[in-house]
């Protein structure tokens, strides 16, 4: 638990006015359809004088119901629309849930503990209400992933640690767990198979440190981390990340290349390039320069000048669902066939701006074969002799606690 017992317990018996933030915020996540990061922060813009500890208690129950949310519902018995009174049944059960005594007051009268321990243990013997996941996402990862997925979506509804990058630009992880124990964030560890991350165990706002406007670091899973380690860069090369978005690999990449060479960002969004230009800016990279995908020309033109290219392709999302729990109530499959259609595309599209002797990753954030592995069947077979496999990576949420990536290493033969 993220709360000690006495902080968690004024909070709910003094300050009902927090719980009711929460329950706004499940309004707009469930009702409203809008991403759980967002609900949150139009909660904390409503509310600017709460304190470290409050926003954190908001954040953190809301993003814990939600990944809880077909269990709790289940086992509190309601249906229907997201009354207060609703909320306020499910929210006990999510304190039982949770290991707490339930508060005395009104609120939760007519609820009673031991019969909720007594759903919850009978709903546990269900997988797809114990781990909170709808119907048709239960059978697609039983399907694809057999006996593999009891361990997957557990691992993957657990919560999550802040990961960093160390920006080695301008530090290294060892450096930076000393600078971050110097802020009295004395929580931070190193990741033996992730050379630049440094995990926190405890959650907390990083971006309010001075290490962060100094551009010590990046908020970055150590899996992701990984795709622009497998990419094998070298300092002076030319690069080019077809995908960048808001640009966290981008910027590994120009760490990685020791702030030498040139990398080309591309996105058909501009608003993430310009993201990607104010990080860059704060992590004194200099050598990335963005281009807007606003037609084909754009990617022809670079045909044939890479020595390196990375594909971080449109995914399903599902292996990030750890931080993201509200998302597998937005999913559905035909929005998952949707991006495995983008990615052929963009397989199709894409790889002829490496040059020929250079190499490409292709990376997902899913852990679905069927937007990894397969894809590198399906590309292969169609390019014939034109491109080698030289390897392939995925790291499981399960085994690495970390999320869930795939990635391959290509080779241009010719």
């Amino acid at each position: 638990m993220y709360f000690c017992s006495m902080t968690k317990e004024f909070y709910l018996k003094h300050h009902s006015y927090h719980i009711k933030a929460i329950f706004s915020a499940l309004k707009n996540i469930f009702e409203k359809n809008e991403y759980a990061d967002k609900a949150i922060e139009k909660e904390m813009r409503a509310h600017k004088k709460w304190d470290v500890k409050e926003r954190a208690f908001v954040a953190d129950v809301t993003y814990d119901m939600v990944r809880n949310w077909r269990l709790l519902f289940a086992a509190a018995g309601v249906e229907g629309k997201l009354t207060d009174k609703n909320l306020w049944n499910v929210f006990g059960t999510y304190l039982v849930f949770d290991g707490y005594e339930l508060p005395e007051s009104n609120y939760f009268k007519g609820l009673n503990a031991k019969k909720i321990i007594s759903q919850l243990e009978k709903f546990h013997k269900i997988r797809k209400i114990r781990e909170s996941v709808p119907d048709w996402l239960d059978e697609l990862g039983e399907k694809e992933l057999g006996k593999e997925w009891d361990k997957i979506i557990r691992a993957l509804n657990q919560r999550p640690s802040t990961i960093l990058r160390a920006n080695s630009l301008k530090t290294s992880p060892k450096e930076l767990q000393t600078i971050l124990e110097e802020e009295k964030i004395t929580d931070a560890s190193l990741i033996s198979w992730s050379p630049d991350a440094v995990e926190l165990k405890f959650p907390r706002n990083v971006f309010r440190t001075e290490a962060f406007h100094k551009g010590l670091f990046e908020v970055q899973d150590a899996s992701s981390q990984m795709v622009s380690e497998f990419l094998n860069v070298q300092a002076g090369m030319r690069v080019v990340d077809a995908c960048a978005g808001a640009g966290g690999k981008t910027l590994h990449l120009a760490a990685l290349m020791k702030n030498k060479g040139r990398i080309i960002a591309l996105d058909v969004k501009e608003n993430k390039l310009l993201e990607l230009k104010k990080r860059a800016t704060r992590a004194e990279v200099r050598i990335i320069e963005t281009r807007t995908i606003d037609s084909s020309k754009v990617v022809k033109r670079l045909k044939d000048t890479a020595d390196r290219l990375l594909l971080d392709v449109p995914c399903s999302g599902l292996g990030v669902l750890r931080r993201n729990p509200d998302s597998k109530w937005k999913l559905n499959l035909e929005e998952i066939e949707r991006v495995k259609t983008i990615q052929r595309e963009i397989l199709t599209s894409f790889p002829d701006i490496t040059k020929v002797g250079g190499k490409m990753v292709y990376a997902t954030c899913s852990i679905l074969p069927s937007e990894g592995e397969e894809q590198i069947k399906w590309f292969l077979k169609q390019v014939g002799d034109k491109w080698s496999l030289l390897g392939e990576k995925r790291y499981s949420p399960e085994i690495y606690h970390a999320d869930g990536f795939y990635m391959a290493l290509l080779e241009r033969m010719k």
